[in-house]
């Protein structure tokens, strides 16, 4: 019996792992939901010096808003709350498109004077953070 959950559990693997591998590889077998998710992928990049950025530089303001969101990055600016300093650097060095980045500046500048004015508490903070439109 064990045997066969075995055998089951390294089939399951198998053609989870290699179809995976082929939609990335052969446009024919990717599906919308591959597509959908991989939409972005050509704005993730890496700078010279090995960090990963966003460069929307060619993109509409509509698209680099999209592609933040969905970026892997964002994560790791959202973990420099409440060091708002720290964000800006952040966004000056590994976010590219003057339209993104203009946005960003204005969302921190905006929840930074909330927050130390009282008006926002830090989960407040983070959420409108995370909710750039």
């Amino acid at each position: 019996m064990m045997i066969f959950i075995a055998i089951g559990i390294g089939f399951f693997y198998v053609v989870t792992h290699y179809v995976g591998d082929i939609q990335k590889e052969d446009e024919v077998y990717q599906n919308s939901g591959y597509q959908n998710e991989h939409k972005y992928d050509q704005y993730y990049t890496t700078d010279s010096i090995g960090q990963n950025i966003i460069d929307v530089t060619l993109a509409d303001s509509a698209t680099q808003l999209e592609a933040w969101n969905r970026s892997p990055i964002k994560n790791e600016f959202l973990d420099l709350f409440p060091d708002f300093d720290t964000m800006r650097a952040f966004i000056k060095s590994r976010v590219r498109g003057a339209s993104l980045i203009k946005k960003l500046t204005a969302k921190v500048n905006e929840v930074e004077d909330k927050f130390f004015s009282g008006a926002m508490n830090a989960e407040q903070a983070k959420r409108a953070l995370e909710n750039i439109k």
